[in-house]
């Protein structure tokens, strides 16, 4: 859908999270791609010159592309309803939601979806019941490989695929360097898929599912630096398993209660199971990132995609 008139768009970008980086590149991306097709668009960091600039502005809408903890745990979002004024994307509950993988898994598995089995484990135990008798307990209850990582942030931040005992220790000191809680899951093998959805008016929709393949882990560097990884966009699975992942990216979105847009990441094993990993309320829009990349690959122009994203926020 489009409208006639320009809207005054704010695109909040940087924060202070780890993630601060990824998030700039983010925002002047679609800044720039809103630019392209007429749309008044300035893009703001989250610092103590915000809410007086936005209360100054007035924008039709404001669009978070900030990473990380205060952007995708609900409190911006929650800043920015109580200065009366619309956001694009989910709204602070369904964004806490979203925000914890433990609780994301939890929703989505009890709508269908298969995700691998998990604990979470704050920091604290470890120091109280002994780290050595709590990853003896994670081995023998979840087996190996395992997959460490913060049960709440992006990026890949503090991730480790553990496939030795030997290796579990030094795994939670690494997580634990970003979240006070690790997330620790049953590793699952085959193919990293990551399924965009966007809402232009019509309700969500699935853009073409992105296939990852990287020599080694997808980490930091192999998603924001180009040449560690390659991407197949559309992703090179049957129409059967296509249908599937789309199906489970949409069901997610659904289940979490999400608007405007969203990015599931999953895993297809060897016998077509679909696995659910985790959803991200703001996901990456740099040059290398996923969803710009299908939307490419839908043949979608992004400046027009996103002025209809616009469009479709301010019409709910």
């Amino acid at each position: 859908m489009t409208t006639t008139s320009s809207p005054r768009i704010v695109v909040l970008a940087g924060g202070l999270s780890h993630e601060r980086d990824v998030s700039l590149r983010s925002g002047r991306r679609v800044a720039d791609a809103l630019r392209s097709v007429g749309v008044d668009v300035s893009v703001h960091d989250v610092d103590s010159d915000l809410v007086p600039a936005l209360v100054q502005l007035q924008p039709d809408l404001v669009w978070p592309l900030l990473h990380g903890t205060s952007g995708e745990d609900g409190s911006v979002r929650d800043v920015v309803q109580m200065l009366g004024l619309r956001l694009l994307g989910a709204g602070p509950r369904e964004s806490r939601v979203a925000w914890s993988k433990p609780i994301a898994k939890t929703v989505v598995s009890r709508a269908g979806l298969s995700t691998p089995d998990f604990v979470t484990l704050p920091q604290s135990l470890f120091r109280e019941l002994g780290a050595r008798h709590v990853l003896d307990v994670i081995v023998a209850r979840l087996g190996l490989p395992l997959v460490i990582k913060p049960s709440r942030g992006g990026s890949a931040l503090g991730v480790t695929l553990v496939t030795s005992p030997d290796d579990l220790p030094q795994a939670m000191v690494d997580c634990f360097a970003y979240s006070d809680t690790a997330l620790v899951e049953t590793a699952v093998v085959g193919t990293e898929v990551a399924v965009s959805v966007v809402d232009i008016g019509d309700g969500p929709f699935a853009l073409p599912p992105v296939e990852i393949v990287t020599d080694g882990p997808y980490d930091y560097d192999a998603r924001y630096n180009p040449g560690r990884t390659e991407y197949f966009a559309p992703a090179r699975l049957s129409q059967d398993v296509s249908r599937s992942v789309i199906g489970a990216a949409l069901a997610a979105h659904r289940a979490l209660g999400l608007e405007g847009i969203s990015r599931t990441d999953l895993i297809v094993d060897e016998a077509g199971t679909v696995w659910f990993l985790e959803v991200n309320v703001a996901p990456g829009m740099t040059e290398t990132s996923l969803l710009p990349q299908a939307a490419e690959a839908a043949g979608l122009s992004l400046g027009a995609l996103y002025r209809s994203m616009v469009d479709a926020a301010l019409s709910r």
